[in-house]
């Protein structure tokens, strides 16, 4: 017998039923795309926590848009973006599609394009495009916009450009020690029963979608984990993706070895779930000035005690932030380690691709639901928008002003006739919205334009036996429980298959909060903020019922009334940068403040330039900063720009009248740094008095970094 040709005949064999093998299970095409979308870092308010004085002033580390897409062998497509963003607006989404459209036809369009903000609070505003929302933003701001809608396509397009034949596994872990509930109370209202099927009173599930190539190369991962982007508190002034956001540049960093962040095939992303009334800051609530435990109904302190604020695990909000985000990383990394084992290995992900998706008029709903406590079927209706009193007080992550409380059921007569004054909500109104004292009629308000949104999009994709619901608000734990749990049943009644349900939050646009009924009564800050009334859950759970219904039995739904359009009604506060100036001795790029000529791991190098507003050119794919390391005498390379977390870009004016401004540049140096040679490069533009936006560089002298 010849061996040889016995042993290739094996091998032919293999090849073969490798090949039937793979033709099998259902192979999908798969594209990963990633794009910078930092808006404007200077000047600007940051969304999310409302503080009027929380104004940019520089970067710690860039957003970015993460999309994946998917394509199944009938040419069906989904498209899904998670953007180191607030939340995400309709007008944005909007815009977005109009781009893909212009490019692509109608591969693309509202039913199979979900965009979700992580909800990061350190991020510019002003792209929601109703009132209340960009108000402590001082009105739309277009450079915000753009840059958002932007980023947003190129990571799309990145991704439609580079598909790949491939496969999606979908795994899960659990990761403890990085969140808490921080409305304890109204978790409690939920029922006993109900409570008891969990362990926690809040998800610590992490889930992963793992996308491999035809070789099971891996070549991104997207993660859902509920949890609160608010490590970095409302007296941060520098653009941060929080801890998300630096969970997902730890898992790229892995990867895409050698790579600056932003840079590399692999995309890793960490995305927003159910996380209404989920905290990172898992030291708890403590009185700010004594340490003492805050009221736990209402989180305010005793006389004299400071504010109820909640924090770590740090020692301050960079150091949790960092913690958080590892601990969320190390949650990835573990799955993806597992994944080349066959009993961590998750599942595959198979089956057709379909999307649905439907605009609702929130506050005209009119339906049914069943009642297990009265087993009865009782009507349900949506309200106008309107934010109850406990909106005001902030939460335990960002304390609001003013003396308001969380939990408060009763009205004030002072601030009624504030509230009257602007727009005086109907009794129905007041009705409608029962426990909640309305504090702000939003829904009534009309000028300039909407304050609140009232046309809603739901929608929902199918990636097989994977749902993604795309919600348009921050459910909280128990509401999405439930609401995941409503997806299955009717999964699993009408298609006749057990599915896996992700509830994507933030996604296309913003309306605030969703608490469960019973939630709703203790009307702490989630259900004060909870805008079309006490039976918002239920009416989402309501529409999602029939959309999930419709998707497996592949029928079409009612598009549903168009949201309005509204772009040319925008108001703004925000002026734009006038002119830049430099002392007459000092050009734009002069370095004021030089390195000390040595430093060791864990020393801070500052230098400090003269600059020009870095809101002439928000540089993206690019840098304000660079750290290099000098290769040899001809040669630096860079190890670091303004979207690494050892570096901090900082603006400061200095002269209004004339314009004058610094930028002072910090790196940190990390326990890796390779001992050398290094210098800071500075990148910038300036505006000409008469005229014109010109770049500028500056560049400090070397200096040494030693091993001790």
């Amino acid at each position: 017998m010849n061996i040889k040709s016995l042993s290739m005949g094996i091998f032919l064999a293999f090849l073969c039923l490798s090949s039937l093998v793979w033709d099998a299970v259902d192979a999908y095409q798969i594209g990963l795309g990633r794009a910078d979308c930092t808006g404007p870092s200077v000047e600007i308010n940051f969304m999310g926590y409302a503080n009027i004085k929380q104004v940019g002033r520089g970067i710690h580390l860039r957003q970015f848009a993460r999309a994946f897409v998917v394509e199944d062998e009938n040419k069906r497509r989904v498209a899904f973006v998670s953007v180191d963003a607030g939340m995400m607006g309709y007008g944005v989404k909007r815009e977005v599609i109009k781009r893909l459209q212009t490019r692509y036809g109608d591969i693309y369009h509202n039913d199979n394009v979900i965009i979700s903000g992580t909800h990061t609070h350190s991020g510019p505003g002003g792209f929601l495009m109703h009132l209340l929302y960009d108000i402590s933003i001082l009105g739309f701001v277009p450079q915000t916009f753009e840059a958002l809608a932007n980023g947003i396509y190129l990571s799309i397009k990145r991704a439609t450009e580079n598909m790949f034949e491939g496969k999606i596994h979908l795994s899960r872990t659990t990761v403890l020690n990085a969140n808490i509930n921080r409305s304890p109370s109204s978790y409690l209202r939920n029922p006993p029963e109900e409570r008891a099927q969990y362990e926690h009173d809040v998800d610590k599930e992490l889930t992963q979608l793992r996308f491999v190539d035809r070789e099971d190369n891996i070549m991104g991962a997207f993660n859902w984990y509920a949890v609160h982007p608010t490590s970095m508190n409302n007296t941060n002034k520098l653009v941060s993706s929080d801890n998300m956001g630096y969970a997902s540049l730890i898992l790229e960093k892995e990867y895409n070895a050698n790579k600056v962040p932003g840079k590399g095939k692999f995309v890793g992303a960490f995305c927003s779930s159910n996380l209404g009334d989920v905290s990172p800051n898992i030291m708890g609530p403590k009185c700010s000035l004594t340490g003492n435990s805050c009221d736990i109904l209402s989180s305010k302190c005793p006389p004299n005690e400071g504010e109820c604020f909640a924090s770590g695990p740090g020692k301050d909000m960079f150091e949790s932030t960092k913690i958080i985000g590892e601990r969320l990383a190390e949650g990835a990394l573990r799955l993806l380690n597992e994944a080349s084992e066959e009993d961590n290995n998750g599942r595959e992900v198979t089956g057709e691709i379909g999307c649905i998706h439907q605009f609702v008029d929130m506050p005209n709903y009119n339906g049914t639901t069943y009642n297990p406590l009265t087993r009865k079927i009782d009507k349900i209706r949506g309200c106008q928008p309107a934010m109850g009193y406990s909106f005001a007080a902030g939460t335990t992550d960002g304390p609001g002003a003013f003396g308001f409380e969380q939990g408060t059921v009763t009205d004030n007569a002072m601030w009624n006739l504030v509230r009257d004054f602007i727009v005086p909500p109907t009794q129905d109104d007041i009705s409608c919205h029962s426990p909640k004292p309305i504090l702000l009629a939003t829904g009534r308000a009309t000028f300039p334009y909407e304050w609140q949104p009232k046309i809603v999009p739901t929608q929902e994709c199918r990636i097989g036996d994977l749902i993604l619901a795309a919600v348009p608000g921050e459910f909280t734990t128990m509401a999405g429980r439930r609401f995941r749990n409503k997806i299955r049943a009717v999964a699993s009644a009408t298609g006749g298959m057990d599915v896996d349900v992700i509830l994507a939050g933030l996604s296309n646009v913003y309306t605030s909060y969703i608490v469960t009924p019973e939630e709703y009564q203790a009307q702490r800050y989630e259900a004060a903020s909870t805008i079309f009334g006490p039976n918002t859950h239920t009416i989402y759970m309501d529409v999602f019922e029939r959309l999930t219904k419709a998707l497996f039995k592949d029928d079409t739904v009612e598009p549903g009334p168009q949201p309005p359009y509204m772009n040319d009604r925008m108001l703004s506060m925000n002026t734009g940068v006038i002119f830049d100036g430099h002392p007459l001795d000092k050009d734009f790029g002069y370095v004021k403040q030089q390195p000390l000529k040595s430093y060791k791991i864990n020393d801070t190098v500052v230098a400090t330039f003269v600059a020009g507003n870095p809101r002439n050119n928000l540089l993206h794919e690019k840098t304000f900063l660079t750290v290099e390391r000098k290769i040899n005498e001809e040669r630096w390379k860079v190890v670091h720009t303004d979207a690494s977390w050892d570096t901090k870009f900082i603006w400061e004016r200095t002269h209004l009248i004339l314009g004058f401004s610094d930028v002072h540049i910090h790196w940190t140096i990390g326990p890796n740094t390779l001992p050398g040679e290094y210098r800071i490069h500075h990148y910038g533009n300036y505006k000409y008095i008469l005229g014109g936006i010109f770049p500028y560089e500056g560049l400090t002298h070397s200096f040494t970094v030693t091993e001790d």
